[in-house]
């Protein structure tokens, strides 16, 4: 299952050309035509197990609906997810690794190749997206505060809060 999660973050998220999938300007692609290339290109899935990697994937990464599939969020490719702008709550988190807090200390997060700032709703998600770097680091990110001085906020379908950009100054670091 986890490589079938891998192959469809590369091709609904970042890389559908490579199998001669075409996304929608929402970011979805048809399921048949999802499934076809990825026969075609010698990754064989079955329906059955794409909607098991749907429905059993903890960060509920996909969404099916009416024969459609997409990623819920982080797409390097261009994607109009048409998420409405929403209040954040006041706090949220970003996980990430000591290597990067110079960088972030100086210019803040950055979405780098992806369109927004991922960030998590609590601690122990971002702890667990920081991990995945190695030894992780949290930082807490004063989202009313962005909000009230006109940062716009968005959540995604699996609860991710993304945003262009968190500055410097509405980061906590740890001490």
């Amino acid at each position: 299952m986890i490589r079938i999660s891998k192959y469809l973050a590369r091709h609904l998220r970042h890389d559908p050309r490579r199998i001669g999938l075409t996304l929608d300007e929402g970011g979805w692609a048809e399921v048949d035509e999802l499934l076809r290339a990825a026969t075609e290109h010698g990754f064989a899935i079955t329906p059955e197990e794409l909607r098991e990697v749907v429905a059993a994937n903890d960060k509920r990464r996909y969404t099916i609906e009416g024969g459609r599939i997409r990623a819920s969020q982080g797409h390097s490719v261009p994607v109009d997810l048409g998420l409405p702008a929403v209040e954040p709550p006041e706090v949220l988190y970003h996980g990430t690794v000591g290597r990067f807090l110079p960088a972030i200390r100086a210019e803040g997060l950055r979405p780098m190749s992806r369109h927004h700032v991922h960030l998590s709703p609590d601690r122990e998600t971002a702890i667990r997206v920081g991990a995945r770097r190695g030894v992780p680091v949290v930082l807490v990110v004063a989202a009313g505060d962005m909000h009230r001085d006109g940062h716009t906020f968005r959540r995604s379908a699996n609860g991710v809060w993304l945003t262009d950009h968190v500055p410097p100054a509405h980061l906590r670091f740890p001490s």
